[in-house]
C-alpha cells in the first residue's frame, strides 16, 4: 500500500449533505441513480451519479445524509453531468452500502 502524507489527504474535500432528490438512471451503463444533493449555504446542491442499486431505492434515500467529494472535478455520464462523488464501502457481495454519519449533522460540515 502507498503511504501519503497528510497535506494529500487535507486536499480531499469530503462533505456532508442530504438528499434531496433521487431517481432511477435508466441511461447509465451500469444500474444507478441521479442524486441531488445538499451541502448547505456554502457549496450548495451538487448532482451525482450512485451506483447504489444493490441495498437502497430512491424514495429511501430522500432526506439520507450522505458522505461525499466534492471538490473532484466534474464528470459526464450518458449525458448527465455528476459533480460530486457519493462514498459507499463494499458489501460482501459487492454492493455498496452509504457511509453517512450516525447522528444528523449540519449540512457542509467537512471531514477532519
Amino acid at each position: 500500500m502507498e503511504t501519503i502524507e497528510v497535506a494529500d489527504f487535507a486536499r480531499i474535500d469530503i462533505r456532508v449533505g442530504t438528499v434531496v432528490a433521487a431517481e432511477t438512471f435508466p441511461e447509465a451503463r451500469k444500474p444507478a441513480y441521479r442524486l441531488r444533493v445538499d451541502f448547505g449555504p456554502e457549496i450548495g446542491v451538487r448532482s451525482s451519479s450512485a451506483q447504489i442499486t444493490d441495498h437502497y431505492r430512491p424514495n429511501d434515500l430522500i432526506g439520507r445524509q450522505v458522505a461525499a467529494v466534492v471538490n473532484f472535478s466534474p464528470r459526464r455520464i450518458a449525458g448527465f453531468v455528476s459533480e460530486v462523488l457519493i462514498l459507499g464501502l463494499p458489501d460482501g457481495a459487492g454492493g455498496v452500502v452509504l457511509l453517512a454519519p450516525d447522528r444528523k449533522v449540519p449540512d457542509g460540515g467537512r471531514l477532519y
